[in-house]
């Protein structure tokens, strides 16, 4: 089964379906024209372990609208299911450490993911190299054709550290469950530096517009309509953020494995008996 490659950029943001990209690097080289009026934040104010850290921006598919403030006890799961994965390409090494992280979920949650090699999935996993990490939100996956893949990592090969891998799978399969980003909590209070981030971000290797940047990182989600625990920063499901683009110093790092908050909240949403 071949499976489609997407470009993550200059897509137009409009579905009914949520998929989450993680982006290390962008292919192409040129910003959109709305960024040529800003002036690029120096990556000399960027702390060296924030600089060209992954980005995961939000894309719809065609012919919806922004789903926003969905329920996302809608995209759930039913409890207990065991939830087919395919994995097409990658390393032996690459692939098995796909696996081991994934399951890093069905520890806390009661959930399994049943990794297959044949047949249909639901959750069908691409290692297409450069097109950025993503995945589809919860059972959103199931909406997608049969020949498509509804999850990617773009950047593992065999020399990725373990680190790299927990934080990327956990984070990717935690959006396959129907986890949010944690800095659109509805409860984030986040002091961001608006100018400087939007100037940050239309920089290498994002070049993401000022709207990109609004539905990316300040927009949040509701509290009528979404189910939430706690704000934690410590999230797997949370940015990096620098403390330069922050008012405050406020700051969050490279979260690499499940925080306690992620483990009790993911048993609430998928309880064991």
């Amino acid at each position: 089964m071949e499976l489609r490659k997407k470009i993550l950029f200059g897509l137009i943001i409009s579905a009914s379906a949520t998929l989450v990209a993680c982006n290390k690097n962008a292919d192409s080289t040129e910003a959109p024209q709305d960024s040529e009026e800003l002036k690029p934040v120096s990556k000399a104010d960027i702390p060296a372990g924030f600089k060209d850290a992954h980005v995961c921006k939000d894309v719809y598919l065609p012919g919806g609208t922004d789903p926003r403030g969905a329920v996302i006890s809608a995209k759930k799961w039913t409890n207990g299911s065991v939830i087919t994965v395919r994995l097409y390409g990658g390393s032996t090494k690459v692939r098995q450490k796909v696996m081991q992280y994934a399951n890093e979920w069905s520890k806390y949650a009661n959930i399994t993911f049943r990794f297959v090699t044949s047949g249909n999935a639901q959750l069908r996993v691409t290692f297409t190299d450069g097109a950025g990490s993503y995945s589809y939100i919860g059972t959103d996956a199931l909406r997608i054709a049969s020949n498509e893949e509804t999850m990617n990592f773009g950047w593992f090969d065999d020399n990725t550290p373990d680190s790299e891998f927990s934080r990327t799978v956990i984070h990717e399969f935690g959006h396959a469950l129907g986890m949010i980003h944690e800095h659109q909590h509805p409860l984030a209070a986040i002091p961001w530096d608006k100018d400087k981030v939007y100037t940050y971000y239309a920089g290498y290797p994002n070049y993401w517009s000022k709207s990109d940047v609004d539905n990316n990182l300040f927009a949040k989600y509701a509290t009528t309509q979404t189910q939430y625990s706690s704000y934690d920063k410590n999230s797997i499901m949370h940015y990096s953020i620098s403390s330069a683009l922050t008012t405050n110093g406020f700051s969050v790092g490279n979260n690499t494995v499940l925080s306690a908050t992620d483990k009790s909240f993911i048993a609430q949403v998928y309880p064991k008996n």
